[in-house]
């Protein structure tokens, strides 16, 4: 791979068939951080410069970047890539001759609704997504560990298979209040030291179609408590085009948060709210700190149509997450990309009341870009490692982490011959680094 520059049964309703037909069920029931970076920045303190102490050095030893034929040494310092020689006496890390890669970037996912770590959980049948919003507040109500405990044990799991960085959604409504939102936050701050999180307040329910979701979402954003405030389907679920847009980005605008909104909207109905989102971003300059979720209305149209919605994507600097649940809803990412957009991978929900399967590691969600889409050619397998890397990166606003000069040293070892092989075979990560500092081996998370 070149790095890129520093910077069920048949009819049945399941996650999948329910977002490949979410405009036929919808009458039931920035990047954000361009401008505002992740709320977790590491304070200064020891081995910071801006903490007025003695620079950290650490230096991974008989490592091959991008699976390079040579091995080499990687200086760090300050938690950065340096190209300076290591000064005598630094930690030495020794990789063994592995592979090193970029960390990876979730860039949508729910950690809040997830059981993972708990008993299994024995789902009931649904038939709408009103079936699917109940049960998640009965799940909830089941839980007997609270959201903080659960969000940690997966975003913890998340960072041995070597995340860096997260784009958390998290469900505000009446029946939770802000509990989603400050159970995320709470494992957040547990892994600081590990993990780049922007959490969004995610109304699942509606903004309009719910009552006081929208107060809900006003005050997560006064309080400070959310990098992002999210939106579901303005017109197929809510039914409410202006009014949930206008709440949406109103309340974005009044408090300086980002907006990242859920459309599973299909055809006419996805583009109709495709475009008041990027007549509402233009009209209030917020170029940058808007991003779109799944956006199953882009897949299908012409060449000339994508073209032309993906020059105002371009224009207003409006990101995309895909979470690559079939080949028809994967987006174009290659034609956004000639326009300028961003694009990241997410891997949506985790063993929730939606569905048993999710496992929140980005290098399976790599593999799994390449499978739905078919991929044979070893730059298609490096480029669904780039998705997963520095693709999440730039919808995040975090620098990539591609071993320049400066970098964030934020990186996984694995054993391999090449990447493309390892986008296939999925190896372990032996090492986990971020910031300069091994936060897991050998699959395992360092608490």
């Amino acid at each position: 791979m070149h790095p890129s520059p520093s910077s069920p049964a048949p009819g049945a309703l399941s996650r999948r068939t329910m977002l490949a037909g979410a405009a036929g069920l919808a009458g039931a029931a920035a990047t954000a951080a361009a401008t505002a970076a992740p709320a977790q920045a590491a304070a200064p303190g020891p081995g910071r410069p801006d903490g007025g102490h003695r620079a950290r050095t650490v230096v991974f030893r008989n490592v091959r970047p991008y699976g390079a034929a040579k091995a080499t040494d990687l200086v760090v310092v300050d938690g950065r890539i340096s190209d300076g020689p290591a000064p005598h006496g630094a930690k030495v890390v020794d990789g063994g001759g592995r592979i090193a890669l970029p960390s990876l970037v979730d860039a949508h996912i729910h950690p809040d609704k997830t059981t993972w770590g708990g008993s299994w959980v024995s789902r009931r049948p649904a038939s709408s997504i009103a079936d699917y919003v109940a049960q998640d507040v009965d799940l909830f109500h089941a839980q007997r560990r609270p959201v903080s405990e659960r969000a940690y044990g997966l975003m913890s799991h998340a960072v041995a298979r070597g995340t860096r960085g997260m784009r958390a959604h998290a469900d505000v409504a009446p029946a939770y209040g802000l509990a989603g939102v400050e159970g995320v936050a709470e494992a957040r701050e547990r892994l600081r030291h590990a993990l780049d999180v922007q959490i969004v307040a995610f109304p699942q329910h509606g903004v309009i179609r719910t009552p006081g979701t929208a107060a809900l979402l006003e005050r997560a954003a006064r309080e400070g408590l959310i990098d992002m405030i999210g939106g579901i389907d303005p017109i197929g679920f809510d039914k409410a085009l202006d009014e949930q847009l206008d709440v949406v980005f109103g309340i974005a605008d009044r408090h300086g948060v980002g907006v990242d909104i859920h459309l599973h909207d299909r055809g006419e109905t996805g583009m109709r709210a495709m475009r008041g989102i990027v007549e509402r971003t233009r009209a209030l300059s917020l170029a940058g700190k808007v991003t779109v979720s799944h956006v199953f209305c882009l897949p299908g149209l012409s060449d000339r149509e994508l073209g032309s919605i993906a020059e105002d994507l371009g224009d207003q600097d409006i990101a995309l997450t895909t979470v690559a649940p079939s080949d028809s809803l994967v987006l174009p990412i290659a034609r956004l990309r000639e326009h300028g957009v961003r694009v990241g991978l997410g891997s949506d929900g985790v063993r929730d009341s939606w569905s048993p399967f999710g496992d929140a590691d980005m290098m399976h969600r790599a593999h799994i870009l390449g499978w739905v889409t078919d991929v044979r050619l070893d730059d298609e397998l490096n480029d669904c490692y780039r998705v997963a890397t520095h693709g999440g990166a730039d919808v995040m606003g975090l620098a990539h982490a591609d071993f320049r000069p400066g970098a964030p040293a934020d990186f996984v070892l694995v054993r391999g011959e090449c990447l493309p092989q390892v986008v296939v075979d999925m190896p372990r990560r032996d090492v986990v680094v971020h910031g300069g500092a091994v936060v897991a081996r050998d699959g395992e998370f360092l608490a």
